[in-house]
């Protein structure tokens, strides 16, 4: 008769969402996840296969609280686009500024693994095209139809950059910059 778990697997998932944003999927060695998510060799695998399906599940779970965070930024009925679209950009400098250099955990898997598994990069890119669809939700009223597709790109390439800039713990001022120069170019569409 198998032994039942005796871990909560939403809370160690939780867990390896910290650890693989710390340390990113690469550096997250075996014994960074079990020591992390408080688990055995035997119950990690038993419950999660492998480092990359335990990895394709924390990417769901920030997709799921992460992203769809932002993506409700970007989508709220109640603001103008362009507050929306600040909102969300001004909120990586405050964050560079309290001192969270984690960046983005999907940010990170689209500079890394993505860049040669299938598996990671299929769920990354739905993840991003989900921010896409936020931002042209957001450009959608203060932007001309055929310019919002190509500013949402662009604001996804942006908001993709920055995060990894505070990863490598660029500073505060650089990401203040970006945000300006992209005020610049919001100022061309605003009346």
């Amino acid at each position: 008769m198998a032994r039942p778990r005796e871990f909560d697997i939403d809370d160690a998932l939780t867990k390896a969402v910290d650890v693989f944003w710390e340390h990113g999927y690469a550096d997250a060695t075996l014994p960074a996840l079990l020591d992390g998510m408080n688990l055995t060799r035997g119950s990690l695998y038993k419950a999660f296969t492998d480092k990359k399906t335990l990895f394709l599940q924390v990417l769901g779970r920030y997709d799921e609280e992460a992203v769809s965070e932002a993506v409700a930024l970007l989508t709220d009925p109640d603001q103008d686009g362009w507050t929306r679209i600040f909102k969300l950009f001004d909120s990586i400098e405050e964050a560079v500024r309290s001192g969270d250099h984690r960046g983005c955990l999907l940010c990170s898997a689209i500079a890394g693994p993505a860049a040669y598994d299938e598996d990671i990069e299929a769920r990354a890119t739905k993840s991003l095209d989900r921010l896409l669809i936020a931002f042209e939700d957001a450009l959608e009223t203060v932007v001309p139809a055929p310019a919002s597709r190509a500013l949402a790109n662009l604001l996804v390439t942006q908001y993709v950059g920055m995060r990894v800039m505070a990863r490598t713990h660029s500073s505060a001022e650089k990401i203040r910059e970006s945000i300006v120069s992209l005020k610049d170019i919001a100022a061309r569409y605003r009346p």
